[in-house]
């Protein structure tokens, strides 16, 4: 049975397939072939891949799993495996519909969801929009400090993540019941959260940043952009999400060079990260990019944005990351199928030619583009981000300050240590791509972009 605690007082990583002409079956027998081969490789590849160098592993107690938003009700396996990390059936959960814009039935609903995957599931009362309720007292009320001490979980609903931070961290004070959220987390309990649920998990949060190319262009700004968050993945990892679909690359790389995190971690949708100590593991229905700056540079003389050498680790559904030792493991449906390594003289790629992508910040273009080159004859790819708009014929001219003309140049390339994995068992083409690298560049774009047949005398 779900149940509301009144307060006291006032109260499928899917690769854009460029050759029409290929049908998947003879792409699949082919790679049931090319497994064969890549067993040869076992010695040298082995089951995991290790990135050069590893981050430092964390020694926090406790399981955060951000969500990267849009997590449909019947996605089982997310659904279960909370229920599962906190205990098994009858574990105590404790819904925060805090970020709601209707928050009693946001909360009700994944209350429901949670009960149907065998846990008992309560809600708080700790929103602005709920009726009848302070939310300066209810994150203050004993009675509600003391629900949490008894939880095994803590699901913070989507929304905006504003509202989670001013009510739980108002003019980043602490609060008794954040307070007590934290103690949940350090004798070993979870805290989970999707879409604003999951931005709120690292030290610095997205507030306010819905243009990605604004953020390449112009930055971030503390209280506007980007804000303080709760921090329960601790400091070194930045977690975003809507990642992939949304193409949150372009906002996620400046405000990690802005704010010093060498770590970031970009969820899709419908998918989740389970981050417990140093390892990091996927579910869901995609999966999550790993975004490694610490061996990337910046030229501060451009004038604008830039990074080279930036690391990118795809994880898709059902494979792990160890931050400690920086090796990434593929999914047992994966390691059954077909691995991939571009350095050896055995590599059979699937790709003739890299594509040229038009939108590097389009809907799931970064991972395509990646999946894409790591079972490619060409070992580089090149795409853009630019304001269309603003550059077409006719376009409306803008004040200097604008910079219309301002693009960014993204060059993904291999390295000796590039990885991938392949399987077409979920019906797709499914890739894990690991330690491929990333140059952004900023150029200037023609305006206008192009011209008509015509006005071109043709």
């Amino acid at each position: 049975m779900v149940t509301q605690t009144p307060p006291r007082g006032n109260a499928k990583m899917q690769v854009v397939n460029h050759r029409d002409d290929i049908d998947t079956l003879p792409r699949l027998t082919r790679r049931g072939a090319f497994r064969l081969a890549a067993g040869a490789l076992g010695g040298a590849l082995g089951t995991g891949a290790r990135a050069q160098g590893s981050a430092t592993a964390t020694s926090q107690p406790g399981i955060v799993v951000p969500i990267g938003g849009a997590l449909k009700f019947d996605n089982a396996e997310v659904w279960a495996r909370l229920v599962q990390l906190s205990g098994g059936p009858g574990a105590r959960w404790l819904v925060l519909p805090t970020a709601g814009d209707s928050p009693q039935r946001a909360g009700e609903r994944i209350a429901q969801t949670l009960e149907q995957a065998g846990a008992k599931a309560t809600v708080l009362p700790v929103s602005p929009r709920w009726p009848g309720t302070e939310v300066a007292r209810a994150v203050r009320d004993p009675a509600l400090v003391a629900e949490v001490a008894q939880a095994a979980g803590v699901y913070f609903a989507g929304g905006a993540q504003e509202r989670i931070v001013d009510a739980l961290q108002p003019g980043g004070q602490s609060t008794p019941l954040l307070d007590a959220i934290r103690a949940l987390k350090a004798r070993g309990g979870i805290v989970a959260g999707s879409s604003a649920g999951a931005a709120v998990m690292s030290r610095t949060m997205f507030r306010d940043a819905q243009d990605s190319l604004a953020v390449l262009k112009f930055g971030a700004r503390m209280g506007k952009e980007i804000d303080r968050g709760l921090g329960f993945v601790g400091d070194e990892l930045f977690v975003d999400q809507h990642f992939l679909k949304r193409g949150r690359i372009g906002r996620l790389l400046p405000v990690m060079w802005q704010e010093g995190f060498k770590l970031g971690l970009g969820v899709e949708e419908n998918s989740g990260a389970i981050v417990r100590g140093s390892q990091i593991e996927a579910i869901g229905a995609k999966g999550a990019l790993l975004v490694d700056l610490r061996g990337a540079s910046h030229d501060a003389s451009l004038g604008a944005f830039n990074l080279k050498g930036v690391r990118l680790t795809y994880l898709d559904r059902g494979d792990r990351h160890d931050l400690g030792t920086g090796t990434t493991t593929p999914s047992e449906i994966k390691q059954r199928d077909a691995a991939i390594d571009p350095n050896s003289a055995a590599f059979k790629p699937y790709f003739p030619r890299a594509p040229f992508y038009g939108d590097m910040l389009g809907d799931n273009t970064i991972v395509n583009a990646m999946g894409n080159l790591i079972d490619n004859r060409e070992s580089e790819a090149f795409g853009l981000a630019f304001d269309g708009r603003a550059l077409r014929p006719g376009a409306p001219a803008q004040p200097p300050e604008a910079r219309a003309t301002l693009g960014f140049e993204f060059r993904l390339y291999r390295g000796p240590d590039s990885r991938g994995w392949f399987t077409g068992a979920f019906g797709g083409e499914d890739y894990t791509a690991v330690n491929l690298y990333l140059d952004v560049t900023p150029v200037e774009m023609a305006k206008p972009l192009f011209r008509p047949l015509a006005a071109a005398g043709r």
